[in-house]
């Protein structure tokens, strides 16, 4: 059965599923669509996803759309400051779970230098976004305590990447909940989305989303992707 809509303010547009395989391949035939969008105006697209278990049915169901992956970047919302082939590794996420079957052939850009602290490696990721395209969907999860990204509660570095008149495009932070310094898109960079999506998963994460409408990013991070001049696509299940 389809769940009841989440008290949410009306430019969210909801996607509700019974299961998280329904909503994964929902998600996946999104991004698909938008995706080929791209490419059949601009020549080329440009993905960014996030990390993490919950994204796996979904980036695997992505992975076997059929599209001309030839002509997509895929990039990472956040990334742990670890070697590639670390288990945390977001990017060992990515090669493991999207680029596979039809996404092979698509270029990937990793968000963190190996070997960098995560001050330099912010630095780093900052120029090379400043000067690249602007994303034509970015896939946004979020966490029980209302993160996004890496934007923790609290969390040295979160201010500012969540400071909406920044310059910056990627900061460094440093959660005191999880374990390892983090590089985190930021709100500006995460708002020049062309199409700009959220998938989460059960009600815990319901009543965060919830409670997050009118609420100070600080408090809760993702309060500032409910913005109403933000449209958003939610895909929710329980």
């Amino acid at each position: 059965m389809t769940p009841a809509a989440l008290a949410l303010p009306a430019h969210v547009t909801q996607h509700r599923y019974a299961t998280a395989s329904e909503a994964a391949s929902a998600l996946a035939e999104l991004a698909a669509r938008t995706l080929t969008t791209a490419i059949d105006a601009r020549g080329s697209a440009h993905l960014y996803v996030s990390g993490g278990r919950s994204p796996v049915p979904f980036l695997e169901a992505l992975s076997r759309q059929p599209l001309a992956w030839q002509h997509v970047t895929v990039g990472l919302v956040d990334e742990r400051c670890v070697p590639a082939d670390d288990d945390a590794s977001n990017a060992r996420l990515v090669r493991t779970h999207l680029l596979q079957n039809a996404a092979h052939a698509a270029l990937f850009e990793p968000l963190y230098e190996s070997g960098l602290d995560a001050e330099t490696a912010a630095q780093r990721a900052d120029t090379r976004l400043a000067i690249g395209p602007r994303p034509d969907l970015v896939v946004l999860g979020m966490g029980d305590d209302g993160h996004t990204a890496s934007l923790f509660p609290g969390a040295p570095g979160t201010a500012a990447g969540l400071d909406p008149r920044g310059t910056r495009s990627v900061v460094a932070t440093h959660p005191q909940t999880v374990p390892h310094a983090r590089l985190s898109l930021t709100l500006p960079a995460l708002r020049r989305a062309r199409t700009l999506a959220l998938a989460i998963q059960g009600e815990v994460k319901r009543h965060r989303l919830e409670s997050a409408v009118g609420a100070a990013p600080e408090t809760l991070p993702i309060a500032a992707m409910l913005d109403a001049d933000l449209p958003l696509q939610l895909f929710f299940n329980p």
